[in-house]
């Protein structure tokens, strides 16, 4: 090819390119760019064009060379040694950028002044900032910092340092995002992956702490600081998942003992302690060992009032003992604190029914068996206490009608508790004997209705109702 061929075709690149950057397609625009550089390496326009299209993208790291391109082949290209030296203000290089600046001719005059006044205040900035810091007085650090890094956008230095200020201040959120950016605007940043996981990790969180500590070993897998502190966390993680594939497979007990090890692995961390708590108060509760449940729930809630899941567990654990007012209490401060939670409301529901039942008859009690007792106990009860109470063994007319309340009693424990459907219900706190407390209308079970003279035809030894007289004496 003679020259004008190439450069017709160089041209012809720049055209095409410029098109299509004004239409907005940058990806086909870069490739004439692309096109054009390789075609004439000496053609500062199509490096000018080249660097354009990287600014549209937000791709400054990779127009600054291009900018720099372009001042070397044509130094008074003014507008490509102004757009670099805003180029370097923003990323923190003020004495480079002011250069650029200063060297602006005519053309440029009024926004390169302004620019220079602009890095001038930056570096008067920037010491106050350190002094700040040095003076350990941090809330006046981030003020400039602020100021500095809306100018000065991709400086990593100064998110570094704001970050620094904003763990001395106990702001972990504005931290993390300070060293999220300076994680992405200077590569290898080990130190900002490094702060990351120790920050996710004194906040409790062990799988985020595990995720940014493995970052910095991707980048260097020797690094002393993160391989110590990625054992660390990596045990801890690996406990917590044991922990809670136990309490997946219910079984609450070895679950506890899991969450006990948590602790003994990260005894200085309070937050890893009151996750592991939380979750053994629920294991405690579920496996109803009820004083103990009440009492690392109630740990668990000094530390954290407003803990919903611990104030559900505890409630629970309070059912099961019998303390209908404390669980309802407990429900109640759960629902303040988070108000569509279905658990709670049916758990509040519950509870009250089972106090207003405790206001009533109590099957159990009648029997003297515990809730958790067994068919084959349930009988055993009945059957010695139906013999003990039977109305024939009376004589005294009072006495005789006391025996006969107690034994109607008796026998409706009996029937409530020995047939599984009626149990249950009597256990989510209705009375299967009592038609009030029906829950969508009648219910077949209301033999006993009417007292002793509907009675006699009942057998308390036999399997079921009315079989036989008695006939014993």
């Amino acid at each position: 090819h003679f020259n004008g061929g190439k450069d017709g075709g160089v041209e012809n690149h720049l055209e095409m390119g410029k098109k299509l950057l004004a239409a907005g397609q940058l990806a086909d625009a870069l490739s004439h760019f692309h096109a054009a550089v390789d075609g004439d390496t000496k053609n500062y326009m199509a490096y000018y064009r080249r660097a354009t299209v990287y600014l549209a993208m937000g791709k400054s790291k990779s127009a600054l060379p291009d900018l720099s391109k372009v001042i070397e082949l044509k130094p008074d290209f003014t507008s490509a040694r102004l757009q670099r030296g805003n180029l370097l203000l923003k990323h923190g290089k003020l004495d480079e950028a002011e250069s650029d600046f200063k060297k602006v001719v005519v053309t440029h005059f009024f926004e390169a002044q302004s620019q220079l006044k602009k890095s001038d205040e930056i570096q008067r900035l920037v010491g106050q900032a350190q002094s700040d810091f040095n003076r350990r007085d941090y809330g006046s650090a981030v003020s400039h910092l602020d100021i500095i890094i809306d100018t000065c956008v991709w400086d990593a230095d100064s998110r570094e340092m704001r970050a620094e200020c904003f763990i001395q201040l106990g702001e972990m959120g504005k931290a993390i995002s300070d060293l999220k950016a300076a994680s992405k605007l200077k590569s290898d940043n080990t130190q900002a992956f490094y702060k990351l996981s120790t920050i996710y990790y004194n906040l409790g969180d062990h799988e985020m702490s595990l995720n940014e500590v493995r970052e910095c070993l991707k980048l260097d897998p020797d690094h002393k600081q993160c391989f110590s502190h990625y054992k660390q966390v990596k045990k801890l993680n690996k406990q917590i998942q044991a922990a809670e594939e136990l309490i997946q497979q219910q079984m609450y007990s070895d679950a506890v003992s899991k969450y006990e090890s948590v602790m003994k692995t990260e005894p200085n961390v309070p937050q890893f302690i009151l996750n592991a708590k939380e979750r053994m108060c629920h294991c405690l509760s579920k496996d109803q060992q009820t004083a103990k449940a009440i009492s690392v729930c109630s740990e668990v809630l000094k530390a954290d009032p407003q803990n919903v899941n611990a104030l559900k567990d505890r409630a629970e654990a309070y059912l099961q003992d019998d303390q209908y007012e404390e669980a309802i209490k407990d429900f109640e401060s759960a629902q303040e604190h988070s108000e569509n939670d279905r658990q709670i409301k049916e758990g509040l529901e519950r509870a009250q029914r089972l106090l207003k039942q405790s206001q009533k008859r109590d099957y159990y009690k009648i029997l003297g068996v515990k809730r958790t007792a067994q068919k084959k106990e349930i009988l055993k009860a009945y059957r010695k206490l139906a013999q003990q109470w039977h109305p024939d063994n009376f004589q005294d007319a009072e006495e005789k009608k006391k025996a006969e309340k107690k034994f109607i009693d008796i026998a409706q424990a009996k029937e409530v508790l020995t047939d599984p459907e009626m149990r249950s219900k009597f256990d989510q706190g209705e009375d299967p004997m009592d038609p009030e407390s029906q829950q969508g209308g009648g219910h077949h079970h209301h033999h006993f209705h009417g007292g002793w003279d509907n009675f006699q035809g009942f057998n308390p030894f036999g399997s079921g109702p009315f079989n036989f007289k008695f006939n014993f004496n």
